[in-house]
């Protein structure tokens, strides 16, 4: 549930809402807006009656919330939520492009890839440090020397790093480095590695597994939400389904569903979702017209030498054509890029 303060109240009476509920045995998410303060009521209600809040000086509703996911639920927080990460927004206005290579390879291919991305728009910069891949014999990436080159790749362009972390004993080198770290596809549902995430101050890129239901993935948000870090973004990659030609199925509808359920912001990855150069671009002009706050895509210098993924990621040049593309159509939707 959730408990709505009024709008006069004060901050002792807040904090003693606060107080109540942990007396209660229960958890007290604050969210606090331009009008009034909500609390989140975190654990098993049925321990608790609504008039044990709802009588509290102050309060002028309580709200139960039905949902599973509660902090990530539109109940909680009725606006949308916007994630800074490097200064750069993720989830207001304007369209926000990550772009990058799968796998950081050397420091001259990660050098021209940042250039050649930034000059054509995209805002924050991905590269894969730490590489899960289905073969074991796979290039499984350059890990903490991969980690300082992208450092480097900031330094030179200004660019935020977004980047992968697998397991939970990396999770702080990786946040040295990176302005936003990634839990892929695999690791959605890894509540350990999740837990540790959720006591880090930085941003959380979270994909959806590929067999993961809208429920599953807003759930494991709640993970990361409930352990204390609300600076979440959802990312949709695609579901395995019966489709051979594609190496996933994008699920566009997760899109517009996740803005009717959460306040969350959600990004589309057209790379992994598709896995085939000559779809990126049609697939992530959909994306976008189905109200997709950004998206993530790979870029290489020379696809055809990449180590990992070369047959989903552009070239410079055809980025540049779906960055102009996007231009066009952000403000027939309401939204705007640079």
């Amino acid at each position: 549930m959730i408990v709505v303060m009024k709008s006069k109240a004060s901050e002792a009476e807040i904090l003693h809402v606060v107080k109540r509920i942990q007396e209660l045995g229960l958890e007290a998410h604050r969210s606090t807006g331009t009008e009034r303060t909500i609390i989140g009521v975190i654990g098993d209600e049925r321990l608790i009656k609504k008039e044990q809040l709802s009588l509290l000086p102050d309060v002028e509703n309580v709200i139960p919330i039905l949902k599973p996911y509660k902090l990530a639920s539109r109940e909680f927080r009725p606006n949308d939520s916007v994630i800074t990460v490097n200064g750069v927004p993720i989830g207001g206005s304007e369209i926000t492009i990550i772009a990058g290579p799968c796998s950081v390879e050397s420091e001259e291919q990660l050098m021209a890839t940042a250039t050649a991305v930034k000059e054509s728009g995209a805002k924050l910069l991905r590269g894969g440090a730490y590489k899960p891949r289905t073969s074991p014999y796979a290039f499984q990436g350059l890990g903490a020397d991969g980690l300082k080159l992208l450092a480097k790749a900031k330094k030179a362009t200004g660019l935020g790093i977004v980047t992968e972390v697998m397991e939970s004993v990396d999770v702080e080198l990786v946040a040295e480095y990176a302005d936003m770290l990634q839990v892929g596809a695999r690791n959605m549902q890894n509540t350990k590695l999740l837990r540790s995430l959720s006591k880090i101050k930085k941003p959380i890129l979270l994909k959806r597994n590929f067999a993961a239901t809208l429920n599953e993935f807003l759930m494991s948000a709640e993970y990361l939400l409930s352990g204390g870090n609300d600076q979440v973004v959802l990312c949709e990659r695609g579901i395995r389904t019966f489709v051979e030609y594609t190496r996933n199925t994008l699920d566009l509808n997760v899109v517009p569903a996740v803005k009717l359920l959460s306040h969350l912001p959600i990004i589309v990855d057209p790379s992994h979702g598709t896995g085939r150069q000559d779809l990126i671009i049609p697939m992530s002009r959909a994306a976008i017209a189905a109200g997709a706050d950004g998206l993530i895509v790979e870029v290489h210098p020379n696809p055809a030498e990449a180590f990992s993924d070369g047959d989903q990621s552009l070239d410079k040049k055809t980025f540049t054509k779906l960055m102009n593309d996007l231009r066009a159509i952000a403000p027939a939707v309401g939204r705007s890029m640079q």
